[in-house]
């Protein structure tokens, strides 16, 4: 590719392990999602080939603490998730709490998704887990129509976290935690009138809730590699609109909006080319462009070239849209997982 910049993969790896050893000021406000942090530092080092294999057995060890167990197996029908704790302090008891003889479960199927994908990175043997435990409770939270609540209480249900129950059977190599057929309907439900897929059906199109949509029905086998090509995915999406709606979405800039009149942002370079990836339709956009948007950043990525101080949730996706697009020195994605690795699905 034609480019005028290099990655700065040193600035890039330094940024990221002054991250893995604490937390700045801006994100105490997050502690609750310290492990979807940790996801994004540790998924971050391991595409750019730099995770020093010192930190294998800590993070085996911190990211198992965080899975919550029931204390019988009548427990695992009380509708609550049985899977990963976002962080050590939704362990804690309430100083209100009546019970104090259990780990209150603060599980969420987000925070699941996060712990698995590190383990899966670092090549941790997933089936030595309670995989049971997490599968039995999940299914527990597909409504009706097919979504999926993150908790077994008071939440939203949308395309997220359809994605990140598919996610967690794949990893676990075990679909007994969903319906795929009445997550499908759902999913299909979503995909609007312009092509994309709104988060709930009727909303506007999102990159986020498209590339949620689309990974989600590659991972439930609905549609295979390379779906372009292949005629039999018309009867499962509108790949023609949908492949119209995602091109679209490529600005001026060369960076991708995540909705139509919005400004180009770091991370729908991976939201939405990972569904052009998906869809075997990558090579349709204007690789150069988007190369230069992402490089005209260091250190870390940010929302917005412009903004001042780069953020981890932009540095991970502006790497991963770096591997997407094969820059030299990073591992290779598994797009429709969200990580790196070797093994393609």
């Amino acid at each position: 590719m034609d480019r005028s910049s290099e990655l700065d993969r040193m600035k890039h790896v330094a940024f990221l392990e002054m991250m893995m050893e604490w937390i700045p000021s801006p994100y105490e406000s997050q502690e609750i999602n310290r492990l979807t942090l940790a996801y994004f530092t540790i998924s971050g080092l391991a595409i750019l080939d730099a995770l020093d294999p010192v930190y294998k057995d800590r993070i085996i060890n911190w990211v198992l603490s965080l899975q919550a167990h029931p204390r019988d197996r009548a427990e695992l029908e009380n509708g609550q998730l049985y899977g990963f704790h976002g962080s050590r302090s939704s362990q804690f008891h309430r100083h209100d709490a009546k019970q104090q003889d259990s780990v209150p479960n603060g599980s969420h199927l987000a925070s699941t998704y996060c712990a698995l994908a590190i383990l899966r990175i670092i090549d941790y043997d997933l089936s030595s887990i309670d995989s049971e435990s997490i599968l039995i409770s999940m299914r527990h939270l597909q409504q009706p129509d097919g979504s999926f609540t993150p908790i077994h209480l008071g939440a939203e249900m949308d395309l997220r976290f359809v994605y990140c129950a598919a996610a967690i059977c794949y990893m676990l190599n075990d679909w007994t935690g969903m319906d795929k057929e009445k997550a499908k309907d759902y999913i299909l439900s979503c995909q609007s009138y312009d092509g994309g897929f709104g988060l709930v059906p009727g909303l506007e199109s999102h990159g986020g809730g498209t590339f949620c949509a689309v990974a989600a029905l590659r991972l439930m086998g609905f549609i295979e590699a390379d779906a372009l090509s292949k005629s039999t995915v018309a009867t499962t999406i509108n790949v023609p609109l949908l492949l119209e709606w995602c091109m679209q979405r490529q600005g001026v800039d060369g960076g991708f909006q995540g909705r139509a009149n919005k400004a180009s942002d770091t991370c729908y370079a991976f939201w939405v080319g990972g569904v052009l990836k998906i869809l075997g339709a990558y090579h349709f956009l204007d690789k150069d462009a988007l190369c230069r948007f992402l490089l005209s950043q260091y250190s870390g990525f940010k929302k917005f070239p412009e903004d001042v101080m780069p953020d981890l949730y932009h540095s991970y996706y502006g790497l991963a849209a770096l591997s997407l697009l094969e820059e030299p020195g990073l591992i290779p994605l598994c797009v429709e997982l969200g990580i790196p690795t070797k093994d393609a699905i």
